[in-house]
């Protein structure tokens, strides 16, 4: 995810033209510009766009645009970035939320589709976005990139190969683009939220992060000082023990 203000942080005329893509509501309708975003929202109503796999339309309660891409198809996410940048005139935050679990399974078990699926998903389209953001943020030095990852690319977990390696992978690929950022002065911040309780899993967990409060803290990241990068924002339900 990527931002910097136009104008002074603090000057009540905040406008950032941000870029959130994301294949479920793993943060819900709450807390970023989409349903329910409140601070968020409040600063990108008027120039946002999500990209997601619902049908395109502009969001009535955030007042953001909504555009619908294959993020399995690399050409199409290609033109999703271009889409938004048209759309906006250009990106200040990059916000990459995607991501989906092809299946628990023992490794043996686990198709090469279902590999495939994951890593054009979990970690191609992130690459490919973040690929286009630099393009444009670094010719201006400024920008900020946020990935969401998951906290399990800081840990492993049984029958969960196809998901938890290409989560490494991001996370792997973010350390590495934190370096070449910073050297064109575009923050670059790695997400590892805990268990949230969303629709990413078909059961409730009301004993996870509230989405509200996962969404809550990426907002937090983007409204530090400008003299302030967070490579690593990691956080957990008080019932997580995966560290």
């Amino acid at each position: 995810m990527t931002i910097r203000p136009r104008v002074p942080r603090w000057s009540g005329h905040l406008e950032w033209a941000i870029l959130i893509w994301s294949v479920t509501a793993r943060f819900g309708n709450e807390g970023l510009p989409y349903p329910g975003a409140d601070c968020f929202g409040r600063w990108t109503a008027r120039r946002c766009v999500r990209a997601s796999k619902r049908s395109a339309h502009e969001n009535g309660e955030t007042g953001c645009l909504e555009a619908t891409c294959d993020l399995s198809d690399a050409a199409a996410t290609v033109a999703l970035y271009a889409t938004a940048r048209d759309a906006l005139g250009q990106i200040d935050v990059l916000v990459n939320n995607a991501g989906f679990n092809p299946g628990k399974n023992a490794v043996v078990d686990t198709s090469t589709d279902q590999m495939d699926a994951s890593y054009a998903v979990n970690f191609r389209a992130a690459f490919l976005l973040c690929r286009e953001a630099m393009k444009e943020m670094s010719g201006r030095r400024d920008g900020h990139i946020l990935n969401v990852i998951s906290s399990l690319a800081r840990t492993s977990a049984t029958n969960y190969s196809a998901y938890c390696s290409l989560k490494h992978a991001l996370h792997g690929f973010t350390q590495c683009l934190i370096k070449e950022a910073r050297q064109v002065d575009v923050k670059v911040t790695g997400v590892y939220p805990g268990g949230t309780d969303t629709d990413f899993r078909s059961e409730q967990r009301p004993d996870y992060l509230l989405p509200s409060s996962a969404a809550q803290m990426i907002v937090q990241c983007i409204k530090a000082p400008d003299d302030v990068v967070v490579h690593e924002l990691v956080y957990r339900p008080m019932i997580d023990s995966n560290f």
